[in-house]
Parts: structure tokens; C-alpha cells; sequence
């Protein structure tokens, strides 16, 4: 991750063009229309995907607590934590950073615990770091858990041959001297290592580089990740800040063939970031701030593309967001440098507007990592101790959980607009796909923190006999979940939707995520 500063732009989102025109909707009135019939490319699972730095308690109190913990774990790994992440499916971790990564030596994570290398963890806190958490214990908790591995490599301060021997430690199913030292370490069997990251933020704590010897750099490390005869790794490339588009042009130009996907990493900070707001006990304004930054994910993702699109039109590269979230001021008496925030209803809306966003660019965009998993920043779980608490974020990753790998179905969105002083954008966001299960999954949010907003919604090349559904919104603006009140902010039972005659009726409540289930 990278200290960033955004300015405060109102920003509106464009819907994209669609051949069949939508309903017509009378103004000030709310119509949706789903494109059944038009489909899209899937909701690729990846989009989905988690992030777990060696950060704060993001590790050691939140996924690890060790064999002797009197917290219940398996193998070491919080019980609790890996019932929650199954619950979700959750398809990808990315680990073990961040800033953390370009400073991480592979050797030092592996072997006999009590002998591993103890150093200081300078990018977070100071603190220091015994590597107890390393290779084997991140790729058989990635197993356990049921998600495929996204690994950042080290290219900031280690050379390339040490990358190579990392990924044959890892893969490597002949008897090599690094698959006898795996095999020596409890691990006889390779992983399968599905994703692997050419460094993080090049542009930054990765090294501070300009793009064009980021690029040459990328070559040259790309070259030396190889896999055993018969697999394949997914090579991503690091890719921008926000709206650095010069970044994205000069590595597409001069290094796009030797990567499969590139990053672009974006926060939504309601401020700036000597001064980024609290996470909560905030006010209207800065719930609508928060929003309409939000949706400049739309911009970003839009013109990162069309970039890709000039040296790529095949779309083979893959464009990932593999950094995202909100990013507050820390809660005050955490630890300095641990990121950690409260996390509530606000940040519920920030990932369902995401997740329409993501729906409207499948064709390119492949994979998603938010930050982060457990502990740190827009967190999907709290841990203190042997108690965990499940966050409004982590509820919408379950609300949107059938989206994985299903079909999206395009939607049209005229809704009134929504403004606070300055900040404006469309009180009402969609998206929907055709799940795996047959089902036609659509999410709809109210971002008006006061108004309800009726919605009808015209299914094109949709049939269905009936519609069920789930919502997750609370009483007020900053509503959380704590270890003493879990259930404050929870999905529950929809009644606000009726269908009849290929159109649904649908009422949303003020500041809610809906998600309905036409079957």
C-alpha cells in the first residue's frame, strides 16, 4: 500500500452504452432495466478476492494464533476466521503484501519456527516481525481455506534469482534440492500456485521507480519465473496509483508481453491523508463525500482499459484491482502504523457500488483484492482475543456471494440523483448477473441516507416465477457491528419486491444494499 492524496471532486457515473434502448422513465422516477438477453462476460470469482499483509493484527491475532493458542484453531489458524472466510467463498488471497512484500526474503519464513529470522517490520509499526507466518503456513492456510494463492514477490530489494527459487520451492515436483527442503518441511506434495505478483507499487515503496525502468525491471524478473512443465502462473505486472495512466501506457507498451494481468491500486479517502476522517461518528457530509469518491472507481477502471485495449485488443491481459477499500483515520488508542479502523454501514454501500462497478467492466477486469482481510483498514473481520466479529462489509461479500463466475446480464440505471452540498451521484446503483445456480442474482442500492427509493426494473429476456431476497441496512449513517453488539448491522429477510409480468417492483429503504434472488 501507498499514502495517497486524492482531491475532492464530485463525480458522476456514466452508465455504459447499451444497443437496446431502456425503459423510459417519467423524472424523478427510478428504472432499472436488466439485459437478459445481451449477456456480458462473467463475474470472474477473482473479483472477490482478499488481502492479508503482514500488517498490524492482519496475521498474528487475526489468521494465526499458533498451535498452543487457547483460541480455538486448527493447525494454528483461528477457527472461527476460517469458518467465516469458507462461509463467503472466498476465491484468492494475496499475501504477504503491500509494502511488506518488497521487503520480504522468502528463506526467512521457512524452516524450524523457533529458528527463523527476527526483524523489524519498518513499513508498519516498527514492530517486530519473527516470521512464524511464512510459505508453508500461508500456502496451506490458502488450501484450508479453499482460495488459490496470490503471492507478491519481492523485485524492490531482492534479486531475481531469489524469486525463482521461491516459485520452484513452491512447485517443484521433482527431487530438487528446494522440493527436498519443502519436503523436509512438512510439504512432500507441490502447491498449486496460481497467481504470482512482479513486485508491489514500483512507483513507490517498491522502489520508487519511473515507469519505463519498472517496465525493463519487469521484463527482466518475468523471465525468471518459471513453473514445472504443464502449469502455469498467473505473472501480474504492479501497476498504477490511481490515476497515474502514464504508468499503465508505458508498461503495456514496453513490457505487456511478459505479464498476464496488471494492477491498479485505489482507496476511498474521504479527505486527505494527513487528515482522512474518522470511521465513525462522521456526518451526512461526509457520508456523501465518502460515496461520490467511491465511484471514481468507474473513471479509473474505464480509462486503465481503454490504455489496455490500444497494445492489448484481445483483452488477454487481465486488469486487476488488487488494493481497494476505505482508508480512515486509525481508531484513536490503536497502535500507531496498524491501520486499524471501525468499519460500518458506510462502508457496506463502498463495496456494493464497487461491485456494480465491477459487473460493468468483466471484459477486462478479472481480479480484486481489497484491503484488507482481518484487523486492517476496510477489515471483512474484527479479532480481540479469542472474540471475532463479522463486519457490514464482510455481510455484502455474502450478499453478492452467487456472483462468482456467473453470467452479467448488463443493466441500464435511471435513477434521481442523490446531493449533499457539493457531492452528487445517483441515489440509486445495479447490477445483476445469471448465477451458476440458474438464479438471476441483482443487487440494488439506496445510497440516500434519508429518502426511500421505489424502483421498477424491466426484465429483458428474464423469466422467473418468483423473487426472494435479503437486505442489510440499519438505523442510522454510521451503524457498526462490536464484540459486545455483533448483530447491530446484519443481512435480513426482503419483503419490498414483487414481480409480475416480466417487471419487478421494488422499494428500497433509505442507506441499504438489497440483493434479490429471481428464480
Amino acid at each position: 500500500m501507498k499514502r495517497m492524496i486524492f482531491s475532492a471532486l464530485a463525480l458522476a457515473l456514466a452508465a455504459p452504452a447499451i444497443a437496446q434502448a431502456p425503459m423510459a422513465a417519467p423524472a424523478g422516477e427510478n428504472v432499472v432495466t436488466v439485459h437478459g438477453d445481451t449477456p456480458a462476460p462473467k463475474f470472474d470469482r477473482r473479483l472477490f478476492g482478499q488481502f492479508a499483509e503482514h500488517l498490524g493484527t492482519g496475521i498474528y491475532g487475526g489468521i494465526w494464533v499458533g498451535k498452543g493458542s487457547r483460541i480455538p484453531n486448527v493447525d494454528g489458524y483461528r477457527r472461527d476466521v476460517i469458518d467465516a472466510l469458507k462461509a463467503i467463498r472466498t476465491p484468492v488471497i494475496r499475501w504477504p503484501g503491500g509494502c511488506f512484500a518488497d521487503e520480504y526474503h522468502w528463506r526467512e519464513g521457512v524452516g524450524p519456527q523457533a529458528r527463523r529470522k527476527v526483524k523489524v517490520n519498518t513499513n508498519w509499526g516498527g514492530v517486530t516481525e519473527d516470521n512464524s507466518f511464512g510459505t508453508n503456513e500461508f500456502m496451506n492456510y490458502s488450501e484450508l481455506v479453499g482460495a488459490e494463492p496470490y503471492v507478491s514477490g519481492n523485485v524492490g530489494s531482492a534479486p531475481p534469482y531469489e524469486l525463482a527459487e521461491w516459485v520452484e520451492y513452491m512447485t517443484s515436483p521433482t527431487g530438487s534440492s528446494l522440493a527436498k527442503e519443502r519436503a523436509a518441511n512438512g510439504r512432500k506434495a507441490p502447491w498449486k500456485l496460481s497467481m504470482f505478483g512482479i513486485g508491489n507499487e514500483l512507483w513507490g515503496c517498491g522502489g520508487n521507480m519511473r515507469a519505463e525502468y519498472a517496465a525493463d525491471v519487469t521484463r527482466r524478473y518475468s523471465t525468471f519465473i518459471k513453473m514445472p512443465e504443464g502449469q502455469k502462473v498467473m505473472k501480474i505486472a504492479s501497476g498504477a496509483n490511481s490515476e497515474d495512466y502514464n504508468w499503465t501506457e508505458v508498461m503495456m507498451r514496453d513490457a505487456g508481453a511478459q505479464f498476464d494481468g496488471i494492477g491498479v491500486h485505489y482507496y476511498t479517502i474521504p479527505y486527505q491523508w494527513e487528515h482522512k476522517g474518522a470511521a465513525t461518528g462522521f456526518d451526512e457530509d461526509q457520508w456523501a463525500r465518502t460515496l461520490a469518491k467511491t465511484v471514481k472507481m468507474e473513471e479509473l477502471v474505464t480509462r486503465h482499459s481503454a490504455i489496455m485495449d490500444k497494445y492489448d485488443p484481445k483483452k488477454r491481459v487481465a486488469l486487476l484491482v488488487d488494493e481497494w477499500g476505505t482508508w480512515y483515520d486509525q481508531e484513536p488508542g490503536s497502535h500507531p502504523g496498524f491501520l486499524y479502523q471501525q468499519n460500518s454501514l458506510r462502508d457496506a454501500l463502498v463495496t456494493s457500488l464497487n461491485f456494480d462497478i465491477f459487473a460493468r467492466h468483466t471484459d477486462r477486469l478479472r481480479g480484486a483484492n481489497i484491503a484488507q482481510m482481518i484487523n486492517v483498514l476496510q477489515a471483512m473481520m474484527l479479532t480481540d482475543g479469542n472474540r471475532m466479529v463479522k463486519t457490514p462489509t464482510y455481510w455484502v461479500f455474502d450478499l453478492y456471494k452467487d456472483y462468482q463466475d456467473g453470467v452479467v446480464l448488463p443493466v441500464d440505471v435511471q435513477s434521481r440523483w442523490y446531493n449533499k452540498n457539493e457531492w452528487t451521484l445517483k441515489a440509486v446503483s445495479a447490477s445483476a448477473v445469471r448465477g451458476t445456480d440458474g438464479a438471476v442474482h441483482m443487487g440494488l442500492t439506496n445510497v440516500d441516507p434519508n429518502q426511500p427509493a421505489t424502483v421498477t426494473v424491466a426484465l429483458t429476456g428474464v423469466t422467473g416465477a418468483g423473487v426472494t431476497g435479503r437486505i442489510l441496512t440499519a438505523p442510522t449513517m454510521d451503524a457498526h457491528n462490536t464484540f459486545d453488539a455483533p448483530g447491530a448491522v446484519v443481512p435480513a429477510a426482503f419483503t419490498g419486491a414483487t414481480l409480475a409480468d416480466g417487471r419487478l417492483t421494488v422499494t428500497l429503504p433509505p442507506k441499504s444494499v438489497v440483493m434479490l434472488d429471481i428464480r
